[in-house]
């Protein structure tokens, strides 16, 4: 039985501290002439109305929340800032189009990156601010942060944090879940005042500075130029944000026992290996593709390969050169890319290196179960077990992302949308990556889709930043049972 005393509450909250959030943007637009301050105001007033209205519905029912419940308040919460998220762009008139708006949102809160801006330079400020931060109050979801405070309202978090949370991870900072979310929020803000200090310092305009560390941090991948990072052509911030790159596509628990001094746990992490693994070994083999296929010199071959390795790996989808023009080997490697992903617990999207991981070691091991078919031969990832659920889980996710992936492209193809375009469209966008393949690639933006295919990919944003499950879940008849 669903429990709407609590998903009212928290959803109203949600839409309080959005409210709230976009009052941020004000300094912008006094700053500037072009500001919408008017739009701001409206949109936080609106928003932080329906969002009081909802905490004070008070709807007969408990106030525990069930894990069931706490899929719905994920789902609707996210759907809630994509709808008030947009009403800035509206209101301004700066995206007057409804679902272009909705698109912009989605690709923000969702860290996707996808923009149907064509002239983004020509933007007010105020505007690009907000658009970067929604990709910044999505990139680690404004809903382990609420997880926080929720706990002084009366309310609990164990469920949000468990339907919220990327990834298949099972590691605990601490037991209890609201330090968990403080100290998550603590290395997410710290990260991010650094890298806006260190580009700034590197004679990057401080708004320029603010924006990318925001979106590099969510691995979100907005930019404030039209060029992308391709503006900034300098070894010392290209390098800067490809390591803060790396470390917002890492498992955040693994960035605690860093900044705690615990080297030995992160040397054991499996998943950690692996992720510098496939970094370096996909850049060294695109940077010998790009000097043969390009008059790139060797330093900047290796920059832009390493860049856009790791922009692509993590999903943030920063661009420092068109790696289309680097021949089609390279263009396979970068499609891989697109489906990888980052790691578990991190910002970033995609399939997740542990998955891919549990997958091949299982894979493996089914040889050895094959010639011995009496022998017991466990899955062990971290020296732990890994249970024949948490298996399950993980081939029967990779099932559905193909499923939706195959569904997703031949849907993009009734619209005329080339092949090419189709599949890199569809999987940029359920890999919440940004620059895909074909005429949405790193020099192209989805301005020029059909509405509905807007309408479709944005879903599949929603999809992919919520793990699939989340969402999935409440369109089968087992949710919506009483039992």
């Amino acid at each position: 039985m669903i429990n709407f005393t609590p998903i009212s509450s928290f959803v109203g909250i949600l839409l309080v501290l959005f409210g709230i959030l976009m009052l941020t943007a004000l300094p912008f637009s006094f700053a500037h002439p072009d500001g919408n301050w008017e739009a701001f105001v409206y949109s936080s007033a609106l928003t932080i109305t329906v969002g009081m209205l909802l905490w004070m519905a008070r709807f007969k029912g408990e106030q525990r929340i069930s894990k069931r419940d706490g899929y719905l308040i994920v789902t609707l919460g996210w759907f809630s800032m994509v709808a008030f998220g947009s009403l800035p762009y509206l209101i301004s008139g700066t995206i007057p189009s409804l679902t272009d708006a909705i698109f912009e949102t989605a690709s923000g809160v969702t860290t996707t990156g996808a923009s149907i801006l064509t002239d983004i330079e020509s933007m007010p400020k105020d505007i690009l601010f907000w658009r970067s931060l929604t990709q910044w109050i999505g990139g680690l979801g404004i809903i382990v942060l609420t997880v926080a405070i929720f706990p002084l309202l009366g309310f609990g978090g164990i469920e949000l944090f468990s339907a919220e949370s990327p990834g298949p991870t099972s590691d605990k900072i601490h037991p209890r879940i609201q330090e968990t979310a403080k100290r998550l929020w603590l290395i997410y803000l710290g990260l991010t005042a650094a890298l806006t200090l260190l580009l700034w310092a590197m004679d990057m305009d401080f708004f320029d500075a603010i924006n990318h560390a925001f979106t590099t941090m969510s691995t979100g991948g907005f930019s404030p130029q039209n060029e992308s990072l391709a503006a900034y052509d300098v070894p010392g911030i290209q390098y800067t944000i490809t390591l803060f790159m790396f470390l917002a596509g890492t498992n955040f628990t693994v960035l605690y026992l860093i900044v705690t001094a615990q080297f030995r746990k992160v040397a054991a992490n499996d998943e950690f290996k692996y992720y510098v693994l496939f970094t370096l070994l996909f850049a060294v083999l695109i940077t010998v593709l790009v000097l043969l296929n390009t008059d790139s010199s060797g330093e900047k071959a290796f920059r832009d390969s390493l860049f856009q390795v790791v922009s692509l790996m993590t999903t943030t989808g920063y661009v420092s050169a068109n790696y289309l023009n680097w021949g089609n080997t390279a263009l396979i490697l970068v499609v891989i890319l697109l489906f990888l992903g980052g790691s578990a617990g991190s910002t970033a999207g995609g399939i997740k290196v542990i998955r891919h991981l549990v997958f091949m070691k299982n894979s493996f091991l089914e040889f050895k179960r094959i010639l011995h078919p009496r022998a017991i031969v466990p899955l062990r990832l971290n020296g732990q077990i890994v249970r024949p659920q948490i298996m399950t889980h993980i081939l029967v996710f990779l099932l559905i992302y193909l499923i939706l992936f195959v569904i997703g492209a031949f849907v993009l193809t009734l619209f005329g949308i080339d092949f090419e375009t189709s599949i890199g469209a569809v999987a940029t966008s359920l890999g919440n990556v940004g620059p895909g393949i074909g005429k949405v690639g790193p020099v192209d933006n989805f301005a020029w889709l059909p509405d509905g295919v807007k309408w479709i990919l944005s879903f599949l944003m929603l999809l992919g930043r919520l793990e699939l499950f989340t969402i999935l879940v409440l369109f089968t008849p087992y949710y919506w049972k009483s039992n």
